[in-house]
């Protein structure tokens, strides 16, 4: 199959003025927009899989590369977590003509959690939230939290570190703002309210995300009706055959509830 072109959006202002590349998909019912990870592409396993859902299905699907990922491009130590928020929020509310599903994968469930508190109350509020691994607050709590001292003040003192990954050969770049950024969206230790179904998906040995994070994610949805899939053996990309079926599965069951 031919490789779809992208679609472009401006989005910011001044030095933070930047181009997204994405892919829209039309169709009927609440838009299924799919929010990635860390470093993540819109052309990764899990959002193909839900793309082919979408166009079986007849669903709009709506994917995305947040500024410094994938086809978007730029420096991705440039850019931190209020940035790929406003990318979120920006193409939510440029190409979603109803209350969207939110899809987001690690990093992405954050920001979907964080977009969701942002549009509560609005018309394009989320009609739903499907949650892969979600890693809310990840860069405290599973990023400075967990790193050596040394590590820690090689950030201080550089402003970066060059993570070794073990999904790329490049190591990913660990930035001073990032971590000081992340600072001002945590979202543990108060109430987290979406106002719309939660189903999160988490796999029990994930080294990423550990399965115990999804379980006080749950208990600060309070508010929410949420239902929790906890994989015994699934890792953090949850990209096998029967994972994609149950990520198909979660959204289905989101677009048709009543």
């Amino acid at each position: 199959m031919e490789r779809e072109a992208p679609q472009w959006l401006e989005v910011g202002e001044g030095e933070d003025r930047r181009r997204l590349a994405l892919l829209s998909q039309p169709g009927e019912g609440a838009p299924v927009v799919w929010l990635g990870g860390f470093r993540s592409d819109m052309r990764a396993t899990k959002a193909e899989a839900l793309a082919q859902w979408a166009r079986e299905t007849g669903r709009p699907f709506l994917r995305f590369d947040y500024a410094g990922h994938g086809e978007s491009g730029g420096d991705f130590a440039r850019w931190t977590l209020s940035h790929w928020l406003a990318d979120a929020l920006a193409v939510i509310e440029a190409r979603c003509g109803a209350r969207p599903i939110l899809v987001g994968s690690s990093m992405g469930g954050w920001l979907a959690l964080l977009a969701a508190r942002r549009l509560l109350g609005t018309a394009l509020a989320p009609a739903g939230l499907v949650l892969i691994a979600p890693a809310v607050d990840f860069s405290e709590e599973l990023m400075w939290a967990q790193m050596p001292e040394p590590i820690r003040q090689t950030i201080l003192r550089d402003g970066v570190w060059m993570r070794p990954s073990e999904y790329s050969p490049e190591p990913t770049p660990i930035t001073r703002a990032l971590i000081e950024d992340g600072r001002r969206h945590l979202m543990f230790g108060s109430e987290i309210r979406t106002g719309c179904p939660v189903h999160i998906l988490q796999g029990m040995q994930d080294p990423d995300v550990p399965w115990r994070h999804a379980l006080k994610l749950v208990e600060h949805l309070a508010g929410d009706a949420v239902v929790l899939t906890l994989i015994k053996d699934g890792d953090h990309r949850l990209s096998t055959a029967q994972d994609i079926l149950r990520l198909q599965a979660a959204v289905a069951g989101i677009a048709t509830a009543p």
